[in-house]
Formats: C-alpha cells, sequence, structure tokens
C-alpha cells in the first residue's frame, strides 16, 4: 500500500493576506481613515467658505493643490510604464514586482484628478471641461489623454490579475462571488494562457506611449503660457524623467513595506531593490541632466522676467527649498545608489527612494508657486502660504491611498502567483534559449530540442507529490 504525502505550497504566504487579518490592519486602517474623515471635514469647510480658506489669491491661482496633481500624476508612472518595459525585455527578475507597481498607478490617477477638483473650488463645475470643451485648450488634452491612461492601466492591472483569481476561486476563498466573476471562466488551458499572453503583450506596448503622453501634455499645461520659466520646449521630457524618477521612488518605498509586513523576503530579494536602485541612479542623473540644461539656457538667456525668478530660487526667498530639492533628489540618492554595499541593502534603496519623493515634491512645488508669484506685470509684493486646509486635504489624499493599497492587498495577491510559478517551470529554459540564439558562434539548438515545460496549472494541486511505500 501506498500513501501520497504532499509538500506544503510554496506560495501558500502570498494567499495568506487573504484569508488572515491581524488586529493591527484594523488599528492601522483606522487611523488613516480618521486622517482621511479630518480631510474631507476641509474639504467641507472649503466648499462652505470658497477659496478664501486657502492660501490662494491673484496670482497665485495654482498653489498646492496642482503641485499636488502634477506630484500624484508622476507617480503613476511607477507602474504601467516601467512593468511594461520590464515585460516586453522580459527582465526575469520583474515578476514579483510588477503588480505592487501596477496598482499604484490606478490609485493616484483617481487622487491626480481629485487634486484638479479641489482647485476648481466648484465641483459640480468640472464636467464643463468636456460638455463645453475647448480644444484649443490643453486643460482638455489633459483631461483625454489622462482619462485615456486611467483606462489602459485598469486593463493593463486586471489582466494579469484573471489566473490569479481563478486560483483564489479554486481554493474558495472568500468573497467567492468576487473571485468567480473576475476569473471569466479562466481554467488555466494552454489556450487560454495563450491569449493572455497576446492581450498583456498588447496592452503593455499601448500603454507605453499612452504613459509619456500623460505627462508630455501635463508639461503643456505650463509650458503654452507665457509665464516666466514655464514657456520652455524642454518642459516635456523633463517632466517624464521626473515622473519616472519619483515612479521608482514609489515603487522601492511600496515594495519594502509589504515584504515586512507580509513576510515576503523570499520574494522580495536584495536583488530586486538593487536593479531597482540602478534605475533610480540612471534616473537622478538625467534628472539632473535637465535641470541643468533648464537652468543653463535661462542664465544665459538673460530674460529679466526669467532672472528674476532664477534668481529668487537660487539665492532668494525660495533658495532653501531649492537647495533641499538638490540634495534630496541628487546628493542623497547618488551618494547611496553609486555604492553596491549600500545599493544592495534595503535600507539605502529605501533612504534613498524616500528622499526622491521629497525632492520631487520640492520641485513640483518650485514650478508652480515661484512663477506665479511674479508675474510679468508690475504688482504689488505677492506671497503665498498653503493654509491648514490644503495640508489636511494633501495628508487625506495620502492616507486615502495608503487604506486602499492596502485593501487591494486583503482581496488579491500583491505578488502575481502564476508569474512566479511560470518563472520557476519555464524561465531557465526561455532564458538559455534567447542567450544561444543572440550570442555570436552558439548557433540555437535543434527545434524541439530545448524541453517544453507545461504551463504552472491553477487548480489547487500539490506542489510536490512524494510516494512512500
Amino acid at each position: 500500500m501506498t500513501e501520497v504525502l504532499t509538500a506544503p505550497d510554496p506560495d501558500e504566504v502570498l494567499m495568506r493576506p487573504m484569508q488572515r487579518t491581524t488586529w493591527r490592519f484594523w488599528a492601522f486602517s483606522a487611523v488613516l481613515l480618521a486622517i482621511w474623515a479630518w480631510g474631507m471635514y476641509a474639504w467641507y469647510t472649503q466648499l462652505g467658505a470658497g477659496l478664501d480658506v486657502t492660501g490662494l489669491n491673484v496670482p497665485v491661482y495654482w498653489g498646492l493643490y496642482i503641485t499636488n496633481f502634477v506630484f500624484f500624476i508622476g507617480i503613476s508612472h511607477a507602474g504601467t510604464l516601467i512593468s511594461a518595459i520590464l515585460r516586453l525585455c522580459k527582465a526575469e527578475w520583474r515578476r514579483p514586482i510588477t503588480r505592487a507597481a501596477e496598482i499604484i498607478t490606478v490609485l493616484v490617477l483617481f487622487f491626480g484628478a481629485g487634486c484638479v477638483i479641489l482647485d476648481l473650488g466648484r465641483p459640480e463645475r468640472a464636467l464643463n471641461v468636456i460638455t463645453k470643451a475647448n480644444f484649443s485648450s490643453p486643460l482638455v488634452w489633459d483631461v483625454c489623454s489622462i482619462s485615456v491612461y486611467l483606462t489602459g492601466s485598469i486593463i493593463y492591472l486586471l489582466l494579469p490579475l484573471i489566473p490569479d483569481v481563478a486560483i483564489l476561486r479554486d481554493r474558495g476563498v472568500r468573497p467567492r462571488w468576487l473571485y468567480r466573476a473576475m476569473a471569466c471562466g479562466f481554467r488555466g488551458t494552454e489556450r487560454q494562457h495563450r491569449n493572455l499572453d497576446r492581450a498583456i503583450a498588447v496592452m503593455a506596448v499601448a500603454v507605453i506611449p499612452i504613459a509619456i503622453s500623460v505627462h508630455t501634455v501635463v508639461s503643456w499645461v505650463f509650458g503654452m503660457t507665457v509665464q516666466p520659466m514655464w514657456h520652455s520646449t524642454i518642459f516635456g521630457p523633463y517632466f517624464v524623467v521626473g515622473a519616472i524618477f519619483s515612479g521608482i521612488g514609489a515603487i522601492l518605498i511600496a515594495m519594502a513595506i509589504v515584504r515586512k509586513v507580509y513576510h515576503l523576503e523570499n520574494y522580495l530579494k536584495p536583488v530586486h531593490f538593487n536593479n531597482l536602485g540602478l534605475l533610480l541612479l540612471v534616473m537622478a542623473l538625467l534628472w539632473f541632466y535637465f535641470t541643468f540644461a533648464e537652468f543653463l539656457t535661462t542664465y544665459y538667456g538673460s530674460d529679466p522676467d526669467h532672472m528674476t525668478i532664477f534668481t529668487a530660487k537660487l539665492s532668494g526667498e525660495y533658495a532653501p527649498l531649492f537647495w533641499t530639492m538638490v540634495a534630496t533628489c541628487l546628493v542623497i540618492p547618488v551618494s547611496l545608489l553609486v555604492f553596491k554595499r549600500t545599493r544592495s541593502s534595503i535600507w539605502g534603496c529605501v533612504t534613498a527612494a524616500v528622499s526622491v519623493e521629497i525632492g520631487m515634491w520640492l520641485e513640483r512645488y518650485l514650478i508652480v508657486i515661484p512663477s506665479l508669484s511674479n508675474p510679468r506685470l508690475p504688482r504689488e509684493e505677492v506671497s503665498y502660504a498653503p493654509s491648514w486646509v490644503e495640508w489636511s486635504l494633501l495628508a487625506s489624499f495620502l492616507a486615502a491611498f495608503i487604506f486602499l493599497y492596502g485593501l487591494f492587498t486583503k482581496f488579491f495577491p500583491i505578488v502575481s502567483i502564476w508569474e512566479v510559478r511560470e518563472g520557476r517551470e519555464r524561465a531557465l529554459d526561455e532564458v538559455v534559449a534567447r542567450v544561444r540564439e543572440a550570442l555570436p558562434g552558439m548557433p540555437p539548438e535543434d527545434d524541439g530540442s530545448t524541453p517544453s515545460t507545461p504551463r504552472p496549472s491553477n487548480a489547487d494541486a500539490p506542489s510536490e507529490a512524494v510516494l512512500v511505500p
């Protein structure tokens, strides 16, 4: 007589957050929801009293709200753009990090759009930009590009979720109705996997130009005006580079938190932080190049209106913020990431990422406020200081984002189970085949000589079976 012994599923840890919730999650969620509620009170105050309760004035009609809008839209490049590029390049180390990045994109786009509604003061008029659209306005282009980007990002998030949702459905995880509906009848057949791969590949290709266009159009909202230090052709690529820069930082922070909270040390390894740290280092140098180019051309142009803002940033009232931005976007991250010892450590990458997020928020603030505070027409001295309402709404948006991100992890695996399994079973053969095909003097193997490994099944089958007499 024989007996079948099954080894425990190595990916059980990925499903544990959906099966068990500790009191710490609920306590932390309560704190986040309290911060969000305070922000809603601040918005209620603004709706009743108008924008007078903010620090906005004439001519500083864009303040913290538009700063946050550009910042959130920039972070949205974290998931869709970076994940799509890594998928197309077939970087095997991408598998545990793609979903953690893609959900960032979808969530922050909502908060970016929300910042614009806050700035309107009259939210009931938000639809006027569509119903009474003026297509010569970059604001309409912004609405169109962000809407397309949000739609594409949601599809790009949901497609790779289907196999994992099918796994949860087959295991009987609750809520069953949700997983049954989202699985769309997926059973893990070869044909279904092939069609899914094609759909993901199409979306990966499509979403890259859409993502680039989004932050380019956001930059045109500034660059199409004649405001000093805004009317520049460099703003398009400058904003895209800054978006990818802050996006990578957001991924690193999210990965570190998820790794610690859910004990995913075997999935989110130092190599993932090292690789993303290298990307962050490259983007820090690119950011410095564009920043230097912008200020160099302004200096040599010596236009009096531009030079007023130039001086205010480098040695005037905004100098402390400007040099803090330089330190947090360049000095600190480069100092940490240029050395392998600190780049390979999680604390080094996370410290650099937090520094970058602070610096990139300051960069957006320094783009918006100084130019509006120094208009071309002479007027009395203008000053802007955000009020408690603006700071409260920023805090509420950040708290709501963290809460929704955590809530996502309680319904769906934050690490793609089927992609990890596929990597274990097929990646080595695929990498060997690609290397043999690409290296000179190393002919590829004959057709059929490379072993073909079947797709990982979504059925709740044992990961390993041993026959014991």
